[in-house]
Parts: structure tokens; sequence; C-alpha cells
């Protein structure tokens, strides 16, 4: 197998592994999307959450095999080099890198939405860029300074934002058993396939998250068992927070299809001014948590690119004290903070789901492969691997088909760059 990034350390532990992905999974989108996805599938929402987590534990499954046989960082870019060569290689960096910034631009931009229940003047555009500049940077230089650094301020928001859902679904499901006069019943919804389909393509936002923290693989201590637990066990918790949320929303809001802020105004069923504020603040915590886990993580996928000559050689420097991957940090901070200052939530999301299906496929596609090409590999093995790999390959095909003009011409220019970064690190290095 081959050998460690040289230059990173490895401080990222079995639990850190786990708050990581926890945190890059739960962002402000809980927050958000409950509403959205409640339009599209009325009071079956919450089942809804099953059929999302049992596409996504198929995917994830597939991902702990092939993640646990690599040892360096660059998650999905990494695992299709070695499967499949550097073409796809770089195609699937390029569309991880997309997926990442599109995604945390749109938590950033909700970011700014919850702010304004605090500071309305924040909406204005010279506010929010300097809101932006400064939150973003502060992380940057976190992260700049050292993975421990970053790691453990990964750690710290994980569990802030776990308690304060743990608090805004412990006593709403409180009062519902208490005070059933709050209960709303949702209004019966007739829901047809494209509104499944729909309502899955958000919920795989929701979850979307999960295989960015293996980028990090470079950096925690032991690949081939931790990933596996961490991933299952990530998934498992935010499913359950998924689920206890959308529930509480759809009986707590009337016309929840309506609500904007749809943890905020369901907290206003049954708690006192200040709880509704805590759960504001929670928004806050939670959308921040996701930038810094992010920003730990992202990075790494040009890191990898530039250590292997398939992006310019500066993103693969590492910094001599700090020894972290300092430049493709701050060059993912200026990207993060353009994208977040323009962007719009709702298309940023749809576009970071599509996105990230290719990449999901592209994993699936790479356990066979790398079954081919190393059978001894010291790694996790999935039982009945090839015929899961089948069922994630038909689960993001059939959800690629969803995809809408926008997003399609978006991924298209991105594959196209891809092919022109191709072209040049093909002629810059002749091995392949």
């Amino acid at each position: 197998m081959s050998e460690p990034a040289k230059g990173l350390v490895r401080t990222i532990g079995r639990w850190s592994l786990v708050a990581l992905i926890i945190n890059t999974m739960i962002g402000a989108s809980i927050f958000g999307l409950p509403a959205l996805i409640a339009a599209r599938l009325g009071r079956w929402s919450p089942i809804g959450f099953l059929v999302a987590f049992a596409g996504i534990t198929i995917i994830a499954a597939c991902m702990a095999e092939v993640a646990s046989q690599f040892r360096e960082a660059g998650g999905p870019y990494l695992y299709a080099r070695m499967a499949f060569g550097r073409f796809l290689a770089i195609q699937n960096g390029w569309l991880t890198w997309l997926s990442r910034i599109a995604a945390v631009s749109a938590v950033a931009n909700l970011f700014i939405i919850y702010l304004a229940e605090f500071f309305p003047r924040v909406r204005t555009p010279f506010a929010k860029a300097g809101v932006l500049t400064i939150l973003i940077g502060f992380l940057a230089v976190v992260n700049y300074r050292g993975v421990t650094g970053g790691n453990g301020l990964s750690n710290f928001f994980t569990v802030t934002k776990v308690a304060l859902l743990g608090f805004f679904v412990v006593t709403g499901l409180t009062a519902l058993a208490l005070h059933p006069a709050i209960r709303v019943t949702p209004a019966a919804t007739q829901t047809a396939a494209a509104d499944w389909f729909e309502a899955v393509l958000l919920m795989i936002y929701s979850y979307g998250g999960f295989e960015a923290a293996l980028i990090a693989t470079g950096e925690t201590r032991d690949a081939r068992k931790d990933i596996p637990f961490a991933l299952f066990t990530g998934i498992g918790a935010t499913t359950l927070l998924f689920i206890a949320v959308q529930y509480l929303v759809i009986h707590t809001i009337p016309n929840v299809a309506t609500s904007s802020a749809p943890a905020v105004d369901s907290a206003r069923r049954f708690l006192a001014p200040l709880g509704v504020r805590i759960v504001a603040a929670g928004t806050l915590v939670s959308a921040y948590g996701y930038l810094s886990a992010n920003m730990l993580h992202t990075p790494r996928i040009t890191f990898a690119m530039g250590e292997r000559g398939d992006f310019p050689a500066f993103f693969g420097k590492i910094h001599p004290r700090f020894r972290t991957p300092h430049l493709s940090i701050v060059i993912f901070a200026i990207v993060l903070l353009l994208f977040s200052i323009a962007g719009n939530f709702r298309w940023n999301a749809m576009l970071s789901s599509v996105a990230r299906l290719f990449v999901y496929g592209s994993v699936a596609a790479a356990l066979r492969a790398l079954r081919k090409k190393q059978p001894q590999a010291e790694a996790f093995r999935l039982p009945y691997g090839i015929l899961i790999a089948g069922l994630a390959l038909l689960f993001t095909g059939v959800l690629v088909t969803r995809i809408h003009l926008g997003e399609l011409i978006v991924i298209s220019i991105t594959t196209g760059l891809a092919f022109v970064n191709w072209l040049w690190a093909r002629n810059r290095m002749a091995i392949p």
C-alpha cells in the first residue's frame, strides 16, 4: 500500500473522525430543508428519510471498503486515480471540489439569513461581505496554523450543535406528549414519483459530507479500522436527528411548506422566547461548525492533486512549521468567500447534491476495480460488495436523471475545465 503523505500529522482518532463526519453532515440545512421536503412529501416526509438513509448507507458501505485502503489525503479523487487513472481522477477531483464549494456556500448564506434574526442589517451587501470575511478568515487562520486546532474546533462545534439539537428535539417531543393542543395534523399531500425524487435529492444534500470528511485520511490514525466505524456511526446518529426534526416540524407548524425558518417557527409553538432564541443560536452554531469542518478537510483535495502533479505544485506544499497544506487552505478560503458573497442557498444546495452523485457513483465503481487491482490489500471487506456497489450505481444513476438545465450547464463547465486540466497534466508529466 502507498505510504502516508509526508509531513502531515496523524492526530484525527476514531471519535474525532465520527465528530468530523457528523459536523460535516449536520449544517444549517437541518434547520432549512424540512419545509422544502414537507412541501413535496407532507406527512410522509419522515419516512422519506428512511428511503434516503437506505441509499446513503449503500453508498457509505462502498466508501468504507474503498477508503480503508488508503492512508493519504485526497478522498474520492485519490480512489479514482488508483482505480481508473489520471483522467477520471482529475474529473472526480473537480466535481468533489465543486460539490464542497457549492454546499459550503449555501450554508454560509443560511448563516447570514439566521443571523439577521438578531442583527437585521447584516443582510445588506457590505455587512454580509464583512461578516463572511471575518468568519471564514478566522477558520482559515486556525486551520493554517495546524490540524490539531482545526480538529479541536470541529469537535467543539459537533458537541455543541448536537446538544442544541437535542434540546430542540427533546423539548418538542415532550411538549407534543404533554400538550396535545399544539399538535398539527399535516395536510394531505398528493405525492407523485417526481416529488419523491426531488425530496430524496434534497435529503442527499442533508446527508452530504460524510465522503468529504474522508478527504483528510492523511491525518487519521488508523484508516482501515476507524473509517467503517465512523461512517456508520455518524450516518446512523444523523438519521435519528433528521427524522426527529422533520417529525416535529410537520406536527407543530400549520402550512409548514411556506416556512422559511421551520426550526425556529416550530420552536415558537412550544418554547418561551428565550428557548426560541436558543434554537436560533443553535442554527448559527450548526452552520459555523459546518464551515469549520469543511475548512479542515476540503483543502486536502487540491493538496492531493498538487502533490501528485495533477494541479500546480504549490497546491501540494506543506508549511514547514505548521505542517498543513497552507496554500490550499488560503485558496479554498478565498474561493469560498467569493461564492458565499454571490451565492444563493437553494440553487447551491441542488448543485452540490447533483455533483456529489457523480462522485458517489465513481466510488461504487472503484470498489470493483480496486478488488481486481489490489486483491490482497489490507482493508475492510464489504460482504456482497459487488452486489452492493451495483445497487449504489443504480441509486445514483436514477437520481442523476432529475438534473435540471442550470445544474447540467455548471457540471458541463466543470468537466470541461477538468479536461483542460488533464491535458495540462498529461503534457507536463509523461508518467500517468
